[in-house]
Protein backbone atom coordinates (compact mmCIF):
# COMPACT_ATOMS: atom_id res chain seq x y z
CA UNK A 1 0.00 0.00 0.00
CA UNK A 2 1.56 3.29 -1.25
CA UNK A 3 1.92 6.25 1.91
CA UNK A 4 -0.68 8.06 -0.14
CA UNK A 5 -3.30 5.79 0.32
CA UNK A 6 -2.53 3.94 3.56
CA UNK A 7 -2.87 8.26 4.86
CA UNK A 8 -6.14 7.79 2.89
CA UNK A 9 -6.76 4.59 5.05
CA UNK A 10 -5.93 5.68 8.26
CA UNK A 11 -7.47 9.17 8.21
CA UNK A 12 -10.93 7.50 6.78
CA UNK A 13 -10.99 5.52 10.04
CA UNK A 14 -10.18 8.92 12.00
CA UNK A 15 -13.22 10.01 10.53
CA UNK A 16 -15.50 7.24 10.65
CA UNK A 17 -14.40 6.99 14.71
CA UNK A 18 -15.41 10.69 14.91
CA UNK A 19 -18.44 10.19 13.31
CA UNK A 20 -19.37 7.47 15.93
CA UNK A 21 -18.33 9.35 18.80
CA UNK A 22 -19.66 12.44 17.81
CA UNK A 23 -22.80 10.47 17.92
CA UNK A 24 -22.59 9.45 21.45
CA UNK A 25 -20.83 11.61 23.58
CA UNK A 26 -19.06 14.57 20.89
CA UNK A 27 -15.13 15.53 20.52
CA UNK A 28 -14.61 13.50 17.21
CA UNK A 29 -12.25 16.79 16.41
CA UNK A 30 -9.55 15.66 18.43
CA UNK A 31 -9.55 12.28 16.59
CA UNK A 32 -9.86 14.07 13.10
CA UNK A 33 -7.29 16.80 13.90
CA UNK A 34 -4.42 15.26 15.15
CA UNK A 35 -4.73 12.46 12.17
CA UNK A 36 -4.80 15.20 9.62
CA UNK A 37 -2.17 16.97 11.80
CA UNK A 38 0.30 14.07 11.51
CA UNK A 39 -0.78 13.94 7.43
CA UNK A 40 -0.08 17.04 6.70
CA UNK A 41 3.05 17.48 8.42
CA UNK A 42 4.97 18.03 5.13
CA UNK A 43 3.20 21.41 5.37
CA UNK A 44 5.39 23.01 8.55
CA UNK A 45 3.40 25.59 10.21
CA UNK A 46 0.47 25.67 7.81
CA UNK A 47 0.29 22.09 9.01
CA UNK A 48 -2.58 22.76 11.89
CA UNK A 49 -4.23 25.29 9.63
CA UNK A 50 -5.23 23.03 7.31
CA UNK A 51 -5.18 20.15 9.34
CA UNK A 52 -8.31 22.37 11.38
CA UNK A 53 -9.92 23.35 7.96
CA UNK A 54 -10.22 20.13 6.57
CA UNK A 55 -10.97 18.26 9.74
CA UNK A 56 -14.05 20.82 9.66
CA UNK A 57 -15.17 20.46 5.94
CA UNK A 58 -14.99 16.67 6.99
CA UNK A 59 -16.98 16.52 9.81
CA UNK A 60 -19.71 19.44 8.70
CA UNK A 61 -22.17 16.93 6.82
CA UNK A 62 -22.58 14.87 10.06
CA UNK A 63 -23.65 18.24 11.88
CA UNK A 64 -26.26 18.67 9.05
CA UNK A 65 -27.59 15.26 9.12
CA UNK A 66 -27.80 15.54 13.02
CA UNK A 67 -29.64 18.49 12.54
CA UNK A 68 -32.11 17.03 10.11
CA UNK A 69 -32.70 14.68 12.42
CA UNK A 70 -33.83 17.65 15.10
CA UNK A 71 -36.08 18.96 12.95
CA UNK A 72 -39.20 18.35 14.74
CA UNK A 73 -37.65 19.50 18.17
CA UNK A 74 -36.31 22.58 15.87
CA UNK A 75 -39.91 23.92 16.17
CA UNK A 76 -40.64 23.59 19.08
CA UNK A 77 -37.44 25.98 20.02
CA UNK A 78 -37.35 28.37 17.12
CA UNK A 79 -37.57 31.47 19.37
CA UNK A 80 -34.18 30.59 20.77
CA UNK A 81 -32.78 29.35 17.93
CA UNK A 82 -33.69 33.07 16.08
CA UNK A 83 -32.49 34.68 18.87
CA UNK A 84 -28.62 33.12 18.81
CA UNK A 85 -28.72 32.79 15.14
CA UNK A 86 -26.72 35.97 14.33
CA UNK A 87 -23.66 35.63 16.99
CA UNK A 88 -23.60 32.62 16.07
CA UNK A 89 -23.15 33.29 11.94
CA UNK A 90 -21.29 36.26 12.75
CA UNK A 91 -18.70 34.57 15.81
CA UNK A 92 -18.03 31.96 13.65
CA UNK A 93 -16.84 34.30 10.55
CA UNK A 94 -14.48 35.79 12.70
CA UNK A 95 -13.03 33.12 14.21
CA UNK A 96 -12.54 31.17 10.52
CA UNK A 97 -11.02 34.80 9.59
CA UNK A 98 -8.91 34.33 12.46
CA UNK A 99 -7.66 31.02 11.70
CA UNK A 100 -6.68 32.08 8.15
CA UNK A 101 -5.74 35.54 7.97
CA UNK A 102 -3.35 35.50 11.33
CA UNK A 103 -0.01 33.79 10.75
CA UNK A 104 0.11 30.00 11.46
CA UNK A 105 2.42 30.25 13.64
CA UNK A 106 -0.05 31.75 16.26
CA UNK A 107 -2.46 29.26 15.88
CA UNK A 108 0.00 26.18 16.40
CA UNK A 109 1.10 27.73 19.33
CA UNK A 110 -2.28 27.34 20.98
CA UNK A 111 -2.67 24.10 19.48
CA UNK A 112 -2.12 22.62 22.67
CA UNK A 113 -4.19 24.53 24.59
CA UNK A 114 -7.23 24.62 22.29
CA UNK A 115 -7.14 20.64 22.85
CA UNK A 116 -6.67 20.77 26.80
CA UNK A 117 -9.54 23.20 26.61
CA UNK A 118 -11.60 20.61 24.63
CA UNK A 119 -10.76 17.82 27.05
CA UNK A 120 -11.55 19.87 30.01
CA UNK A 121 -14.98 21.00 28.59
CA UNK A 122 -15.63 17.05 28.22
CA UNK A 123 -15.16 16.64 32.05
CA UNK A 124 -17.24 19.24 32.98
CA UNK A 125 -20.06 17.46 30.91
CA UNK A 126 -21.77 15.66 33.83
CA UNK A 127 -21.66 19.26 35.71
CA UNK A 128 -23.39 20.78 32.61
CA UNK A 129 -26.06 17.71 32.47
CA UNK A 130 -27.09 18.79 36.08
CA UNK A 131 -27.59 21.94 35.22
CA UNK A 132 -29.72 21.29 33.04
CA UNK A 133 -31.78 18.93 35.03
CA UNK A 134 -31.76 21.54 38.02
CA UNK A 135 -32.74 24.53 36.02
CA UNK A 136 -35.98 25.51 35.88
CA UNK A 137 -38.04 26.63 32.47
CA UNK A 138 -38.49 30.01 33.31
CA UNK A 139 -38.34 32.72 30.87
CA UNK A 140 -34.96 34.75 31.19
CA UNK A 141 -34.36 38.35 32.21
CA UNK A 142 -33.13 41.02 29.68
CA UNK A 143 -29.86 40.71 31.49
CA UNK A 144 -29.61 37.12 31.39
CA UNK A 145 -30.32 37.06 27.90
CA UNK A 146 -27.98 39.77 27.05
CA UNK A 147 -25.51 37.75 28.67
CA UNK A 148 -26.39 34.65 26.79
CA UNK A 149 -26.09 36.09 23.37
CA UNK A 150 -23.07 37.71 24.29
CA UNK A 151 -21.49 34.60 25.66
CA UNK A 152 -22.81 32.70 22.35
CA UNK A 153 -20.98 34.84 20.23
CA UNK A 154 -17.60 33.94 21.73
CA UNK A 155 -18.71 30.29 21.64
CA UNK A 156 -18.84 30.58 18.36
CA UNK A 157 -15.78 31.92 17.84
CA UNK A 158 -13.85 29.61 19.15
CA UNK A 159 -15.92 27.17 17.14
CA UNK A 160 -14.66 29.03 13.69
CA UNK A 161 -11.09 29.19 14.97
CA UNK A 162 -11.14 25.66 16.47
CA UNK A 163 -14.65 23.84 17.88
CA UNK A 164 -13.79 21.45 19.80
CA UNK A 165 -16.21 21.14 22.96
CA UNK A 166 -18.65 23.90 21.83
CA UNK A 167 -21.34 22.04 21.99
CA UNK A 168 -20.86 21.67 26.05
CA UNK A 169 -20.75 25.09 26.33
CA UNK A 170 -23.55 25.90 24.19
CA UNK A 171 -25.79 23.66 26.53
CA UNK A 172 -24.43 25.71 29.51
CA UNK A 173 -25.76 28.43 28.11
CA UNK A 174 -29.25 27.41 26.72
CA UNK A 175 -29.64 25.82 30.37
CA UNK A 176 -29.05 29.87 31.82
CA UNK A 177 -31.83 30.84 28.75
CA UNK A 178 -34.56 28.09 30.47
CA UNK A 179 -34.99 26.30 27.06
CA UNK A 180 -37.38 23.71 28.12
CA UNK A 181 -36.35 19.83 27.46
CA UNK A 182 -32.82 18.49 27.01
CA UNK A 183 -33.94 17.03 23.06
CA UNK A 184 -35.03 20.71 22.31
CA UNK A 185 -31.70 22.24 24.07
CA UNK A 186 -29.69 19.28 21.47
CA UNK A 187 -32.07 20.66 18.51
CA UNK A 188 -30.63 24.30 18.90
CA UNK A 189 -27.08 23.28 19.56
CA UNK A 190 -26.54 20.80 17.22
CA UNK A 191 -28.28 23.45 14.42
CA UNK A 192 -26.29 26.37 15.76
CA UNK A 193 -23.26 24.00 15.57
CA UNK A 194 -24.16 23.53 11.53
CA UNK A 195 -24.49 27.09 10.82
CA UNK A 196 -20.73 27.75 13.01
CA UNK A 197 -19.33 24.80 11.16
CA UNK A 198 -21.46 26.04 7.76
CA UNK A 199 -19.69 29.58 7.57
CA UNK A 200 -16.38 27.82 8.52
CA UNK A 201 -16.61 25.75 5.61
CA UNK A 202 -17.20 28.78 3.41
CA UNK A 203 -14.00 30.37 4.55
CA UNK A 204 -11.78 27.81 4.42
CA UNK A 205 -12.56 26.78 1.01
CA UNK A 206 -12.54 30.68 0.15
CA UNK A 207 -9.24 31.14 1.41
CA UNK A 208 -7.93 27.78 0.22
CA UNK A 209 -7.04 26.13 3.30
CA UNK A 210 -8.81 22.66 2.87
CA UNK A 211 -7.05 19.63 1.41
CA UNK A 212 -8.78 18.61 -0.97
CA UNK A 213 -7.12 14.67 -1.25
CA UNK A 214 -8.47 13.97 2.33
CA UNK A 215 -11.46 15.52 2.61
CA UNK A 216 -14.06 13.92 0.57
CA UNK A 217 -12.98 10.00 1.83
CA UNK A 218 -12.82 11.50 5.54
CA UNK A 219 -16.51 13.00 5.01
CA UNK A 220 -17.87 10.02 3.84
CA UNK A 221 -16.36 7.99 6.63
CA UNK A 222 -17.73 10.42 9.06
CA UNK A 223 -21.03 10.18 7.71
CA UNK A 224 -21.45 6.18 8.21
CA UNK A 225 -19.66 6.36 11.19
CA UNK A 226 -22.17 8.77 12.72
CA UNK A 227 -25.41 6.58 11.30
CA UNK A 228 -23.70 3.50 12.91
CA UNK A 229 -23.27 5.34 15.79
CA UNK A 230 -26.46 6.52 16.45
CA UNK A 231 -27.40 2.81 16.31
CA UNK A 232 -24.50 1.72 18.85
CA UNK A 233 -25.07 4.46 21.33
CA UNK A 234 -28.05 2.91 22.65
CA UNK A 235 -25.58 -0.05 23.55
CA UNK A 236 -22.88 1.78 24.80
CA UNK A 237 -22.48 4.02 27.91
CA UNK A 238 -21.73 7.35 26.78
CA UNK A 239 -19.60 7.81 30.14
CA UNK A 240 -17.12 5.44 28.54
CA UNK A 241 -16.61 6.97 25.32
CA UNK A 242 -16.77 10.55 27.49
CA UNK A 243 -13.60 9.29 29.04
CA UNK A 244 -12.22 7.61 26.12
CA UNK A 245 -12.07 11.31 24.64
CA UNK A 246 -10.76 12.85 27.82
CA UNK A 247 -7.65 10.62 27.93
CA UNK A 248 -6.99 11.32 24.45
CA UNK A 249 -7.29 14.61 24.87
CA UNK A 250 -5.19 14.85 27.70
CA UNK A 251 -2.80 12.92 26.15
CA UNK A 252 -2.45 14.83 23.13
CA UNK A 253 -2.85 18.25 24.74
CA UNK A 254 0.88 16.90 26.32
CA UNK A 255 2.44 15.34 23.30
CA UNK A 256 1.73 19.10 21.45
CA UNK A 257 3.15 20.86 24.51
CA UNK A 258 6.09 18.82 24.37
CA UNK A 259 6.53 18.94 20.54
CA UNK A 260 5.41 22.85 19.84
CA UNK A 261 7.56 23.77 23.35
Amino acid sequence: MSDSLSQQFWLGISAFAAGVINSTAGGGTLLTFPALLTALNPLGVEASVFANATSTVALVPGSLAGAWGYRREMQAARSWTLILLGPSLIGGLVGSLLLTRLEAKYFQLLVPWLILTAALLFMLQPAVARLIQAKPHAAPSRNTLAAVVFFQFFIAIYGGYFGAGIGILMLSALALMGVPGVHQMNAVKTFLAFCINGVSVLIFVVEKKVEWRYAPIMALSAIVGGYLGARVARRVRPQLVRWFIIVVGLGLAGYYFYKFD
